[in-house]
């Protein structure tokens, strides 16, 4: 799925992320919420476990990639509980985006365009495992059901509120 190069250069370059990735995770969910400022009802008030989660879960699948389909489980069933927190389809290239940025910014010239290239073939292929584990859930329809429930519930109590 890979070739041996995109792996060294994705699991190179976030070794290189690693010792700031406070910093990554700030970056991280600054420029998601400013592109896409909608989002940020979907997160916690306080990110800090949540930022903690990314960098673990990014950890995981970079470090997996050479036995992809030993993580595949695992990133089908993060896919199905995202949905039911209201995640659809097109966040996913949101965060696609603000991830890339991200590795932008924090590697600065050392991300090349080779690179780049890497980690959004790695990202794409991880995005699209997640939305299948989202739809292959069991529960995705009523999980998606539930979630823009909420969702209608909560934008109408605001309106209602201010």
């Amino acid at each position: 799925m890979f070739t041996t190069n995109e792996v060294i250069l994705v699991q190179a370059s976030f070794a290189r992320l690693v010792p700031m990735q406070d910093a990554a995770a700030d970056l991280f969910y600054g420029r998601l919420f400013a592109i896409a400022p909608s989002l940020r009802e979907l997160f916690p008030s306080d990110l800090r476990d949540q930022k903690r989660k990314l960098m673990q879960m990014i950890a995981t699948a970079v470090g997996g990639l050479n036995s992809l389909d030993k993580i595949i489980p695992a990133v089908k069933a993060l896919g199905a509980r995202h949905s039911g927190y209201g995640v659809t389809g097109a966040h996913y290239a949101i965060v696609g985006e603000a991830l890339l940025w991200t590795l932008e910014r924090g590697l600065g010239e050392g991300f090349t365009p080779e690179m780049r290239s890497a980690w959004a073939k790695v990202y794409g292929v991880l995005a699209a495992t997640m939305q299948a584990g989202a739809t292959e859930s069991p529960s995705f329809a009523r999980q998606n059901e539930l979630g823009n429930i909420c969702k209608d519930l909560r934008q109408n109590w605001l309106r209602r509120a201010w």
